[in-house]
């Protein structure tokens, strides 16, 4: 036999060839891949119900049938393969090719372009249109045209931020061919054949040699005993699979005796028989489900597209209402008030009136400046409307290590049965002979390995190692042995000829470890010490000499075992036993993987290692002010119990000195508080307390509904330990089902892919895989779970920003707009704002300034409250109206339209000369020509325009804060200030000016010049809003359980 390093030498270089497919996003298919492997282990462990892919997957038995079974069902054979009339019969089912997924870029353009506010903005623009040309003749208003192109103009600007909010950060498969295989080796009528991939049929038998990549699903016949396989485009992971005959798992996803399309034969060759092609194949239900997956709305989306129904719907319901109301009765009563163009701009107004059309933009400038401020916290948002979610996180459920800890091991304690030894200690003295044999075992059953050339200049400490933590950590120690002593002949004498990675099953590794003149041959194997203790025989004192593993000894290891865990260290056991090599040498790999499983018994304990992973300084605060916030912060590890007990203890993730047991939890009066309630009620009350849980994996594969409703709804400290990859995802799964949780996950590793994809919010390390970070939608670039607490706050404060953003804009940009096209439509008056200008503000004048409220900071008891329920809390309650409609727009209106009036009147026309005019507003109406009547109503439109321009100054400084005085909280000075307030205030009245004064504004749409005392009385307006919001404040302050606090938004 090779050695494994050779192996791995040759195994590397040819998957450095072939790896890569252009267009594929490789991540993102071995997410898919991991989380249906899951689900369907899932459905045929617990007999559940599946659907889509899964449940096409879950129906493969191919991998269960004999080799001859294989033959028969498919008519093929293993000399002659298929004959020609069956070739050609099956070839009439289609090509072997991978459908790429469905195009969703003319879906997502006709989103971007009339969804949300859009569509009506489109019924406004044909209006428009139609009011030019052809109901406009003989003379058709210019000024219809350029209502027309500012609508345009709205629907462009809108699109384009819309497609900014549902912008997502992933690669596309732009060239899914290059998944099959260009050529094939097939048998057909006993004939070699090669044969173009995409001709490969069912039942053909294929030849597979090193370097090929898989043409199709083939259920494999032959094999070679060294025969392994690339799945790392499926999988994610760089484990080379060996290749069997013999199925080794009831999940196709996991059975070595399954080729799968796209995959690579690294070493070794078979034959195999085609069971599935194209779009039948893994791949192609894998690309077809992520072509199919269907768009999900974040929290954010779904509040602001309730919000555009709710305001759609009356804007639509007054607008055919008043084309009714014209049709049945102004157009018979007052023929000559309206005339079919003139009705129709007129109920336009009502449509663009209460539309804020600058709303879209609001949202996606408000997301994308609080994505700036995560981003200098190195807090990545790879979609902008998931930010928000963030604020919503009422669970958060953490690994434990390089995201609580530091990730940075250490060996600190070593143990035989009768002596303890701390790190320091064999190299403050002669080492004994017991380190030997701990040494073989931790430096030859290791998947960690220095980089470059050995060089005795450089201190261990400084070499660089490759490997996970704790294989470097074990190497170092061994290293540091071998240079301090002669242990180094021992190990540089040895070769590994086989080895068993660790992987998070099992929870060992395992290495057949030969001596070079071929003498002995060991199995070393190390791993979790509550898995090996049970197959250990004999364990080794400090002197070398091993004893019986009786109770005696077993109790001296585990009170050893125990104390290391509750201060925090892993605790990892070293075994080895002696072999006889004669029983291997002739076996195939596949036969010695199974040999070494029956042999794994009769160890001896080499000794007991401790390492250390200290926690990160930053996690305990973080976490307090985590839970300062009511999220609550569970530990999901696989590390032993009393370690990540520990652990959670050190950090503040558990505050309590007793902890539940699933004994003590089904024992509990809580064990029965859920019977009959509805999920959405299974929380924790305040007044139950703080409790805490250790639960294991072995636990949790016990776990029945009941157990989930006690779990979810009772405990607010929670430590999972044991937890395998498909737990991790099932906790998450539970969690989110229960008590209308917001579930967020951290993980870095290949395994987290799917628990982090299936989370509400998943948060990758910025040093964790490209598999983890590419199912996450936040990544922490600078790896600090400090950062957390920030994206928690950053969440809360986009949506309190973004609700007094629609405080703001719709008083002024719905409510008071809409008040004077009604006047126009219902009263027979002159509209007191032309449509123009409707437009204009709501685009130009209440965008700049909205843009200050989405600076703000965050108000102080922003971490104090519960987290938002996302189900019932919504962006818009009916103390938001409350405060638009009957308190700051009650105030607005009323304010602008008396300046409308105060204008007419100065102009000689009173109230009742400008109300109920219907069609006499004519040429000679009170001794006016009609241009004089036309510069008034101008001039007033233009004026009411201004009064809600200044009069939003005091809405502005309102609406800065929920609670506290514009004394304690003014915009140029102090702890808030924010200095975007006066500056947006000078481009809000340069805008104003430019509409008012800019002759092209003026000949197009209308607009003229006003006196100078129009532009100061409304500032008198603006203060009295201020001061009126103030005094509501203050009452809220001193009397906060009063009538006017519970209408406080």
């Amino acid at each position: 036999m090779s050695s494994v390093v050779d192996e791995e030498k040759a195994i590397v270089q040819t998957r450095s060839r072939t790896r890569e497919l252009p267009g594929v996003n490789p991540r993102a298919v071995a997410i898919d891949y991991q989380t249906l492997s899951i689900h369907v282990d899932e459905a045929q462990r617990d007999k559940k119900k599946v659907s889509g892919p899964a449940a096409a997957i879950k129906d493969i038995q191919v991998h269960l049938y004999s080799t001859e079974e294989i033959y028969q069902r498919f008519s093929s054979s293993p000399v002659q393969g298929l004959e020609a009339a069956a070739v050609a019969r099956r070839a009439q089912g289609g090509k072997n090719v991978i459908s790429p997924p469905k195009n969703q870029y003319w879906k997502k353009l006709l989103n971007y372009v009339f969804g949300g506010f859009n569509a009506l903005i489109w019924i406004a623009w044909i209006v428009t249109i139609l009011s030019y040309e052809p109901l406009g003749r003989p003379n058709p208003a210019v000024f219809n045209l350029g209502v027309s192109v500012l609508l345009l103009l709205v629907i462009i600007l809108s699109s384009l931020f819309y497609a900014l909010v549902d912008f997502h950060a992933s690669n596309i498969m732009k060239s899914i061919k290059t998944l099959i295989a260009e050529d094939a080796s097939v048998i057909r009528d006993g004939k070699q054949q090669t044969i173009p991939a995409r001709d490969v049929v069912v039942g053909d038998l294929v030849q597979l040699s090193m370097g090929d990549r898989v043409p199709a699903d083939l259920r494999i016949t032959i094999a070679s005993s060294d025969l392994k396989f690339d799945r790392s485009l499926l999988t994610g992971e760089s484990e080379m699979i060996p290749g069997t005959i013999e199925s080794t798992s009831d999940n196709a996803l996991e059975t070595r005796n399954l080729a799968l399309t796209s995959t690579f034969v690294v070493q070794g060759s078979c034959s195999g028989v085609v069971f599935a092609i194209g779009d039948n194949s893994v791949m192609g239900r894998i690309v077809s489900m992520s072509g199919d997956e269907k768009f999900k709305l974040t929290s954010v989306q779904k509040e602001v597209w309730f919000f555009t129904k709710v305001v759609s719907g009356i804007a639509l319901s007054f607008f055919i209402l008043s084309i009714v109301i014209w049709a049945a009765w102004l157009r018979k009563t007052y023929p000559g008030f309206e005339t079919a163009s003139g009705a129709i701009i007129n109920s336009l107004g009502c449509l663009t009136a209460f539309i804020p059309q600058g709303l879209p933009i609001c949202v996606a400038l408000s997301l994308t400046i609080v994505a700036r401020r995560m981003a200098k916290h190195s807090v990545l948002v790879k979609n902008l409307a998931t930010i928000e979610t963030l604020g919503c996180m009422s669970v958060l459920c953490s690994d434990k290590t390089g995201t609580l800890t530091m990730g940075q091991m250490s060996v600190q304690e070593v143990a035989f049965l009768d002596e303890q030894f701390d790190s320091a200690s064999p190299f403050e003295k002669t080492v004994p002979t017991g380190f030997q044999a701990l040494a073989m075992v931790a430096r030859l059953c290791n998947g960690a390995q220095f980089e470059g050339a050995s060089d005795d200049s450089v201190a261990v400490e400084d070499r660089v190692i490759k490997g996970d933590p704790t294989d470097t950590a074990i190497l170092r120690f061994a290293e540091k042995l071998s240079v301090a002593s002669s242990i180094d002949a021992l190990t540089t004498d040895c070769k590994v000829i086989f080895e068993i990675r660790f992987n998070s099953r099992n929870k060992w590794m395992l290495s057949l470890v030969q001596e070079v003149d071929g003498c002995k041959t060991y199995m070393c194997v190390k791993g979790a010490p509550d898995v090996l203790f049970g197959k250990c025989t004999s364990v080794a004192n400090a002197d070398g000499a091993s004893v019986s593993f009786d109770e005696e000894a077993l109790a001296k290891i585990h009170a050893t075992q125990h104390a290391w865990s509750n201060d925090g260290l892993r605790v990892l056991a070293l075994c080895r036993r002696e072999v006889d090599y004669t029983k291997l040498e002739k076996m195939s790999r596949e036969d010695l993987e199974d040999l070494m499983y029956e042999e794994l018994q009769n160890l001896t304990l080499v000794g007991l290692l401790g390492i250390r992973d200290p926690p990160r300084p930053s996690v305990p605060p973080a976490i307090a002010l985590i839970r300062r916030a009511g999220v609550r912060v569970f530990m999901v590890t696989g590390d032993f119990k009393l370690t990540a007990v520990a652990i959670a203890k050190q950090i503040g993730l558990v505050t309590t000195e007793k902890l539940d047991t699933l004994d003590d939890m089904h024992s509990s009066e809580f064990s029965k508080r859920f019977v009959n309630s509805p999920r959405h009620l299974m929380h924790p009350n305040e007044d139950d307390g703080v409790r805490a849980l250790v639960v294991t994996g072995a636990e949790i594969a016990t776990f029945e509904e009941a157990d989930w409703d006690t779990v979810a709804g009772t405990y607010t400290e929670i430590v999972f330990a044991r937890t395998s990859p498909e737990q991790k995802l099932r906790i998450v799964e539970e969690l989110k089902a229960r008590g209308d949780n917001t579930v967020a996950v951290t993980g870095d590793g290949v395994n987290d892919a799917p628990a982090l994809k299936g989370a509400d919010i998943g948060i990758a390390m910025g040093a964790g895989s490209d598999v983890a970070k590419e199912a996450a939608a936040v990544i922490l670039l600078n790896n600090d779970f400090a950062s957390i607490p920030i994206a928690i706050e950053m969440g809360r404060l986009v949506f309190d920003n973004l609700k007094k953003v629609m405080l703001y804009v719709m008083p002024a940009g719905t409510y008071t707009e809409f008040i004077a096209v009604l006047g126009g439509v219902f009263f027979g008056m002159q509209s007191a704002l032309s449509s123009y200008l409707q437009v204009c503000f709501s685009m130009t004048n209440d965008v700049v300034m909205s843009i200050p409220l989405m600076y703000e900071k965050p108000e102080s008891d922003l971490m104090l409250r519960k987290p938002r329920n996302a189900r019932t809390e919504r962006l818009t309650n009916w103390q938001f109206f409350f405060q638009i409609y009957l308190f700051i727009g009650l105030m607005m209106w009323p304010c602008a339209m008396s300046m409308w009036f105060y204008w007419m009147s100065l102009q000689g026309l009173s109230f009742y000369d400008v109300i109920l005019v219907y069609d006499r507003w004519e040429d000679g109406y009170k001794g006016y020509t009609i241009e004089q009547l036309t510069h008034f109503v101008s001039v007033g439109q233009c004026i009411y325009y201004v009064t809600m321009v200044i009069m939003q100054f005091g809405g502005l400084l309102a609406i800065r804060n929920r609670r506290v005085s514009i004394f304690q909280s003014n915009p140029f000075w102090g702890h808030r200030r924010n200095l975007v307030v006066p500056i947006s205030m000078t481009f809000t009245i340069l805008i104003a000016i430019v509409n008012l004064y800019g002759p092209g504004f003026q000949n197009v749409f209308a607009t003229s010049p006003i006196p100078g005392k129009f532009w100061g009385l409304p500032f008198a307006f603006a203060t009295g809003i201020l001061m009126a919001d103030e005094i509501r404040k203050l009452i809220v302050r001193t009397y906060p359980h009063s009538f006017v606090a519970k209408m406080a938004w």
